[in-house]
Formats: C-alpha cells, structure tokens, sequence
C-alpha cells in the first residue's frame, strides 16, 4: 500500500462510521475495519474533528484560461483544493478560443498543462457553426457539450434556435453523450424591460421565471422527440420544477442542477449597487428558495454545482446593474456555503457528497469518483463539518477578489484533500 488513513468517522455507503481506506497507484484497493492491518509505505490518522470523505465533483467552472484575465488554471484549482473539489469540469466559453473545436480544445489542454492541483475536464460548446463537427469533439475526450439558448454575451458563442437545438439533440444522441443547456428564452428576455441603475428589482424583472420556464419547456420537448440526454444548468427558477419532474416521471432522459447561490441567498437580500451578485439566471425570493431545497429532497433537482463564473472586477459595473457582468464567484466556497444551509435544514453529510461529488460526477461520465469504494480513484477530503468561518474575499484562491460571499459566516472547513491518493492541500494528518 502506497497509504492507508484511519479515521473514525468515514462516510460510506451514506453512513458515517469508523474505517480504514488503504490506496494504492491511486486507487482504493480496501475499506476495512479502522484497526486493520496493512502493509504500508505511509498510514495517517484523520483528527477527531474530521470526517473522511470523497472529494467533491464541480462539473460548472469557467476557468476562462486563455485569452482572459478573469480566472486561469493555476488559481482555480488552488480553490478547488481548498474546498476539497478533487475534479473540475470547464465550460466551453469565456477563454479564447472559445471550445467548440479540436483544435480551440488543444489550445485549452495546452493552457493547463502542469498548471492544475485537482484534476481537470472539458465540455465543447454547440454553437450554430459546428454542429456538424460534434463527433470530432467527442472523440477527442470531452464530456459532453454546452450550448446557449439566449446569447451568451460572447460574440464567438451565438445562441441555438430551436431548429438547431434539435439538430444538436439528434447528434447528441447518436453520440450517447449529453447536452448541458442554460435555458433562458431569447425571445422572453427581449420582450421585458432592460436592466439598468443600482436597483436589483429592476436587473431581477429583465430575467424573469418565463424565460426560464420556455426554455425548459422546449429542452424537454425536444429531448422527448430525439432521445437524446439533456441537462439543465443552473435553475434558479421554482416555476420550472413541475416541468421537470412530469418530464422525469414520463421517462425524457433529463437532469437538472442548481448552484450555491440560488441556496444561500435570496432578492429581498440583495443591496442597492451589489453587483456581485448579478448572475443569469437571476437570485430570486426567499419563497423560491426554499422550492429549490425542496426539489433537492425530492430528485427533481439531481445536484449543487458552482457555475463558477468569475470576471475582471471592472467588469462588475461599479454598483451599475445594467453594465455588470452576470456571474458568480464561489468555487472556493461552494460546499461550504451548502452545508451551511444543509445542516440548518436537518441534511446530513451524506446528502451533500450525493449532490455535490456523486451526481456530479456520474453527469460527466465519471464513474471512477464519487464515492469511497474498493476500485475506485483515492479523490479524498478531510471535513470538518462543525468549523465556523467568516468570509474574507482576499483571503480566497480565485483570481479576482469579488463575491457576494464577503462577510459571511460559513459552516465547515477542508482540512486535507488528496487526488488519485496524492495530497494536495494540508498536512493535518498525523503520522502513526
């Protein structure tokens, strides 16, 4: 055995309890009991105050590296450790190239190259240029694909109509991958107002429920009609929950996630001038939040991932919520930021690596990770879930220094984290 950890609280199976994880070449090869005995090159023992558990899964993350200053390889995988997220997977768009490519996907891989703490996937994005070139993409590795149904913001990353969409479906299909799609309806946003001034409610108004709900609508007619595996990226809307549960009830092939932020925070909260928390689609009321739990406890919503998305913060539109750039940056912060409001909803830490390492991972077709298991990858982390912080922007590994999360107290702490059994982060095991 290369390593073995003993803790006393393991989380396993959905339970927590008493075990030891020995790994070799990366793997785990055995869980057994916490006093067994195993031949080893190095054991370590999990402090009392940790819980030994997978490392989480983040399958939302715009790295924007290269061709931007707003997030690059280095940075985001120092925070991924640091919140023991073992896997990212990156969105397609905000670096150039733009990833809807072989070669812009070179270009992106070339980036990363021995720049990444954690390791690190890609999407390929669908835009109306290339979907006759999709094969190629998935040939290449990626796991899966992302396109637009209202524009991006990214002039190199146009929006799908609803002719091209199923075109992209039925490739998709024949490809046995899946489409992640950010469902907001171009024609909807268009017919509302624009926002513009320090006023949320007016930025909040300019995205609202029925741009999400028509999009959704027309994903899951379309996944119906092709059979192709569709996933809707960042629900922030409660109105689309009936959509998707009738559709999973009647057998479309469709998944659903939601983000930290949709769970933290809520309109009513959002200041004057707070562009920090401007993000497409939009934080909505307190009510909506709590459907959004709901629909975690009941599977509509199948995961929590980060859509880490941050910018320059000259992008952020000085107070401005017309001029802000609509993105979050939380990648540090999420599973902390969830277990906050997990653990005050009566969830238990079993529920948050289900939706946060777990499904994730089986979204992009890592069934390697996860989990603790025999034959599966040693992605670990020590959590501590009872630890108690206060949010210090400039102490985050991002970038940029610019999230709503600034100021607030968050529950739980990563204490270690390894990746395919090697430590990336921390040193609080103690040696036997």
């Amino acid at each position: 055995m290369d390593l073995v950890l003993r803790a006393e609280r393991v989380l396993l199976e959905g339970e927590v309890r008493p075990a030891a994880v020995a790994v070799s070449d990366g793997r785990i090869v055995d869980v057994g009991a916490v006093d067994s005995d195993h031949l080893t090159v190095a054991e370590a023992v999990v402090p009392s105050n940790g819980v030994l558990m997978p490392g989480f899964v983040d399958t939302h993350v715009h790295i924007n590296e290269p061709g931007t200053d707003w997030e690059g390889f280095a940075t985001a995988t120092a925070a991924a450790a640091a919140a023991g997220i073992t896997t990212l997977v990156d969105m397609p768009l905000d670096s150039d190239p733009v990833t809807t490519s072989v070669a812009a996907l070179e270009v992106k891989r070339a980036a990363a190259q021995d720049r990444c703490l954690v390791d690190v996937g890609f999407w390929a994005g669908v835009v109306p240029e290339n979907i006759g070139a999709l094969a190629a993409l998935a040939g290449v590795g990626v796991a899966g694909f992302k396109c637009f149904l209202t524009g991006s913001g990214n002039p190199n990353f146009g929006p799908l109509s609803t002719e091209q969409l199923r075109q992209a479906m039925s490739a998709i299909a024949d490809l046995e991958s899946v489409l992640l799609v950010h469902a907001e309806s171009q024609h909807v946003i268009d017919a509302g107002p624009r926002p513009r001034g320090r006023g949320y409610s007016e930025f909040l108004d300019s995205r609202p429920d029925a741009a999400e709900e028509d999009a959704v609508a027309l994903i899951l007619d379309v996944a119906a009609a092709t059979g192709a595996r569709a996933h809707i990226v960042h629900v922030s809307s409660a109105t689309v929950l009936p959509l998707l549960a009738e559709a999973k009830k009647s057998g479309v092939f469709v998944s659903a996630e939601t983000c930290p932020h949709y769970l933290t925070f809520a309109a009513e909260s959002v200041p004057d001038g707070g562009t920090q928390f401007a993000a497409c689609p939009p934080i909505r009321g307190s009510a909506n939040r709590d459907a959004l739990w709901q629909a975690l406890v009941d599977g509509t919503l199948d995961m929590v991932v980060s859509d880490h998305s941050p910018c320059a913060p000259e992008l952020k539109g000085d107070g401005d919520f017309g001029r802000a750039f609509g993105g979050i940056s939380s990648l540090e912060l999420g599973p902390r930021a969830v277990w906050t409001h997990a653990d005050t909803r009566d969830f238990g830490l079993a529920e948050l690596s289900g939706w946060m390492s777990e499904r994730p991972a089986m979204l992009a077709g890592l069934t390697d990770r996860g989990r603790i298991a025999v034959g599966l990858r040693a992605d670990l982390c020590v959590f501590d879930p009872d630890a108690m912080a206060v949010v210090d922007v400039h102490a985050v590994r991002h970038r940029h220094p610019v999230s709503p999360y600034d100021g607030v107290a968050l529950r739980g702490r990563v204490l270690q984290t390894w990746v395919a059994g090697r430590p990336v982060l921390g040193e609080v095991c103690a040696p036997l």
